[in-house]
């Protein structure tokens, strides 16, 4: 593939990743080929490689796949440790990884959990439990 043939993005991912602060969705990408769906920025499909991916909103819930519990975290997060730093595998389809301030102990996540996204002024995905007090999006 030469250079003139490279496929194209309708956005860069610095606009990717603050549409989610700015305006509180998540974005991704179904392939039209192979039917994958997913949250990752990217030019080709990471399945089958096609380019010209379709961009959609993804949906705002999920069920908790992986987490790990941060209490060492990155400048922006310093006075919300600890914290669940998780992998949401949203419905619909689509993979993303998000933090959950209201988890601060493992004790208090486990594997299948449902959560929601929560529009936030922090950096990231941020995500509550089902469970909690807030209200869903």
């Amino acid at each position: 593939m030469s250079a003139e043939e490279l496929p194209t993005a309708p956005h860069t991912i610095h606009d990717w990743f603050h549409g989610y602060e700015e305006e509180g969705k998540l974005r991704g990408f179904t392939c039209p080929n192979c039917g994958l769906r997913t949250a990752t920025w990217g030019l080709a499909c990471q399945r089958c490689g096609k380019a010209d991916l379709i961009e959609v909103e993804l949906s705002g819930r999920g069920t908790v796949v992986a987490f790990t519990i941060l209490a060492v975290p990155g400048d922006d997060f310093l006075n919300d440790a600890p914290y669940a730093y998780v992998v949401v595998e949203l419905d619909g389809g689509g993979r993303i990884t998000g933090w959950m301030p209201t988890v601060r102990e493992a004790s208090q996540m486990a594997i299948g959990d449902r959560v929601h996204y929560v529009p936030s002024y922090k950096p990231g995905v941020q995500f509550a439990k089902d469970s909690d007090a807030r209200s869903a999006p």
